[in-house]
């Protein structure tokens, strides 16, 4: 089984933390502002910090997204999703191929997908470069290669 998700730098808890202390920081400075007769400023500080809020809560949300590679002797199946499988293939190793597109940059990874009958399933898009090149080694003595060129996507 292959686990395949973004690297993050910190987790839910910790920016509930940072959202915490965020907004003991701003609630004290406007109260501060509110006491000397600048009381307008604290809906906006409430709205600053509900906006950061739902920023962090979005960003952890997008880096939960994750690819389930579980590769059998006959079997190679693919989940997708972010706290549970919302796409899930199951593809017959005689039939997968692997497509290998070069990367574009010296930063990026290869773009990876696997084929069957027609359909493209993509691998890791999301993962760095050393990532993306370790996701291939796993996925290279399993899974056969079908097309590893930068012209086409097509394995056949």
């Amino acid at each position: 089984m292959i686990v395949a998700e973004p690297n993050r730098s910190a987790t839910w808890q910790t920016n509930k933390i940072v959202l915490i202390l965020m907004c003991f920081w701003s609630g004290t400075i406007a109260v501060g502002f509110a006491a000397i007769g600048a009381w307008p400023i604290l809906p906006f500080a409430g709205l600053e910090m509900a906006a950061l809020g739902a920023a962090l809560y979005y960003v952890c949300w997008k880096l939960r997204y994750r690819h389930v590679i579980t590769l059998t002797d006959s079997t190679v199946r693919i989940q997708k999703g972010h706290y549970f499988p919302k796409r899930e293939w199951e593809i017959s190793t005689d039939e997968a191929a692997l497509s290998i597109i070069p990367e574009k940059h010296p930063w990026d990874g290869p773009a990876i997908s696997l084929f069957s009958k027609g359909e493209e399933i993509s691998l890791g898009e999301f993962l760095n470069r050393d990532d993306s090149l370790k996701l291939l080694d796993l996925l290279r003595g399993r899974v056969r290669i079908g097309n590893h060129s930068s012209r086409s996507h097509r394995p056949f």
